[in-house]
């Protein structure tokens, strides 16, 4: 049975989507994008654009499973764990009001599945995605491979073994 997942890497001013189709560990199909905001728009509209686009994208993709980066805060800068935490609510919101299953994972535990390396650079891990997805161009934003590398780990591990809604 094949699968449908989305991978987000949550961020206010860039939020990578990636979409995988598959099954098991086999990669049917994969696209990729991000939603940005911009800067001088205020939070309130910005989150509501990623809400919005998001409700979008769950209404005509169907997803099976969303797999999100879980919400970190780094101690140099505290307050981007806060803006990360906003988004993150936002698209925990859209996945709820179209119905879809949500995994959370952290991000080094993404990069040691990807790369075998939790600290490896987001150039490191675009490389593993891409490689993965024999994609011979660069996938780009970062955002958008951090998000593809989401959706893969969603399809390895629930690539039709299990029933998801």
């Amino acid at each position: 049975m094949s699968v449908k997942v989305v991978g987000i890497d949550p961020g206010l001013a860039a939020t990578g989507i990636g979409i995988i189709t598959g099954t098991g560990h086999k990669v049917n199909s994969f696209a990729f994008g991000v939603v940005k905001t911009a800067s001088q728009t205020p939070l309130a509209v910005r989150l509501e654009q990623i809400y919005n686009r998001l409700c979008d994208l769950f209404a005509d993709e169907n997803p099976d499973l969303l797999v999100i980066e879980d919400v970190f805060s780094l101690d140099k800068y505290p307050r981007s764990g806060i803006s990360l935490g906003q988004v993150s609510g936002v698209i925990l919101l859209a996945s709820r009001k179209a119905d879809v299953t949500v995994c959370p994972i952290a991000v080094r535990e993404a990069k040691q599945v990807l790369t075998g390396n939790g600290n490896a650079s987001k150039e490191q891990l675009e490389k593993s995605v891409r490689s993965v997805l024999t994609c011979k161009q660069p996938i780009r934003p970062y955002h958008a491979s951090d998000a593809l590398g989401l959706a893969l780990i969603g399809l390895f591990r629930y690539g039709g073994s299990q029933h998801l809604r």
